[in-house]
């Protein structure tokens, strides 16, 4: 055969043999790579997790995690978006979560030929690993996901579990103006998460997040309060929170038993999630084992 012949078709296979491997897959992406626009810190969790985000290069004001997603250009708030914003990204895709919009925005969006996909799954622990599914189908990467839905599922499955804990009333604070606490009633992220770690909400009487004062704490008298990082820091840290009208009044204050939380891994409905609670769960336990000793306990859950 011709010298030349031989060395072409060598070439040839040699090409056909590296077209699978993962540099060339990452050159091929990096030629055909589209620019994507990320709405929603649960769906950019997601995208992380499934290792799915090479080509997001925007995403909203929610995204906060992982960091190097959270460092990208922000195009505005979720629910507040504009088309101007998005469009001067440039972006080819944008992946939404289903409380993004306004909905004429996402429209207008794909009226000038953006590519809109939403991920519409309710707030709720049981969603979460649909919408993992759901994100992996949009990426093509429907093993991963699969693979990670089932990952999630298995610690839920754990967590409902667990043995039932004691008769245990918690006050989760998600933020402060002044002197009184805003909480969180039934109908809220933080209210199934409570459940699903076993306690009982102190405020479940009332729907939604609002604030309360001394008379109402006193009287609702939470064993735990639990604080996000941000609301704790909002308020002048922990001997601040202590000293709230009417806090001191309830089994909470005189035992000073607090839990610091993430509120975003906890209460994104996201791939961090299922693990927040499990670390929530060990505070809970751990506070209460300290409080049997009259201790006073703080328990910071890490991200």
């Amino acid at each position: 055969m011709n010298p030349s012949k031989t060395r072409l078709l060598a070439m040839m296979a040699l090409g056909l043999l590296l077209a699978g491997t993962p540099l060339a897959q990452a050159e091929e992406r990096e030629q055909t790579s589209e620019r994507w626009v990320v709405l929603g810190g649960d769906i950019a969790e997601t995208l992380a997790a499934l290792e799915a985000d090479i080509n997001v290069i925007a995403r909203d004001d929610t995204v906060v995690h992982p960091p190097a997603m959270a460092a990208l250009p922000s195009v505005g708030y979720l629910r507040q978006l504009s088309a101007e914003s998005v469009l001067s990204v440039k972006p080819d895709q944008v992946l939404a979560a289903g409380s993004a919009g306004p909905r004429e925005i996402l429209a207008q969006l794909e009226a000038v030929g953006v590519n809109v996909a939403t991920i519409n799954a309710p707030p709720s622990l049981d969603a979460i690993a649909d919408k993992v599914r759901a994100v992996g189908q949009l990426t093509d990467r429907q093993n991963a996901a699969e693979a990670l839905a089932n990952d999630l599922n298995d610690k839920l499955n754990r967590l409902a579990s667990m043995p039932a804990l004691p008769p245990t009333r918690a006050m989760f604070i998600m933020q402060h103006s002044g002197l009184t606490p805003r909480a969180a009633g039934s109908d809220t992220a933080a209210h199934s998460a409570l459940e699903a770690v076993g306690l009982d909400n102190a405020f479940a009487e009332m729907q939604g997040y609002h604030s309360v004062g001394a008379e109402a704490l006193a009287r609702q008298s939470p064993d735990v309060v639990i604080v996000s990082e941000r609301g704790l820091a909002a308020m002048g840290g922990e001997a601040a929170l202590w000293q709230l009208p009417g806090l001191a009044l309830t089994p909470a204050g005189r035992k000073q038993q607090l839990i610091v939380v993430n509120v975003q891994a906890l209460l994104g409905f996201g791939p961090r999630t299922p693990d927040q609670l499990l670390a929530l769960r060990q505070g809970v336990e751990a506070l209460l084992g300290a409080s049997a000793n009259a201790q006073k306990s703080t328990a910071k859950i890490s991200p």
